[in-house]
């Protein structure tokens, strides 16, 4: 039986690396509700601290560069995370993919339309790769 592309690599898989650790670490507390406590806190000492701002206009801005740095770093993490959580899950479905199409090439020896079948699935596991 051949074996794609897919199959062969999944032998390489060295784990995450340290970037993706972090990832997966900051993705753990971000997603959590303690997490959005610690930003309530952080509004409600922004909001308190009005009085100590020289112009409302600085206080603001404060606010809102403050958020657009902390969003974009989030928006980082967080589609790394889903990245891989989606290539996480189509390596599940092409190994099942695979499995399906061994056993249908197992039982294919009198059907023609099922070896056509086996085929194509072979054919079609790993394809996200090559798009």
């Amino acid at each position: 039986m051949e074996r794609n592309d897919a199959a062969k690599d999944r032998g390489r898989d060295n784990g995450p690396n340290p970037f993706e650790r972090f990832v997966d670490a900051a993705n753990q507390r971000v997603s959590r509700a303690p997490f959005f406590g610690v930003i309530l806190v952080a509004l409600a000492l922004w909001a308190v601290s009005k009085p100590l701002w020289a112009s409302t206009t600085k206080w603001e801005l404060a606010l809102h560069t403050g958020s657009a740095i902390l969003s974009l770093l989030l928006l980082v993490l967080l589609e790394n995370a889903g990245r891989r959580a989606e290539e996480a899950s189509q390596e599940k479905l092409n190994v099942l993919a695979e499995a399906l199409a061994d056993l249908m090439d197992h039982h294919a020896r009198d059907s023609e339309e099922l070896r056509e079948s086996v085929t194509k699935l072979r054919d079609a596991v790993g394809l996200e790769e090559r798009h």
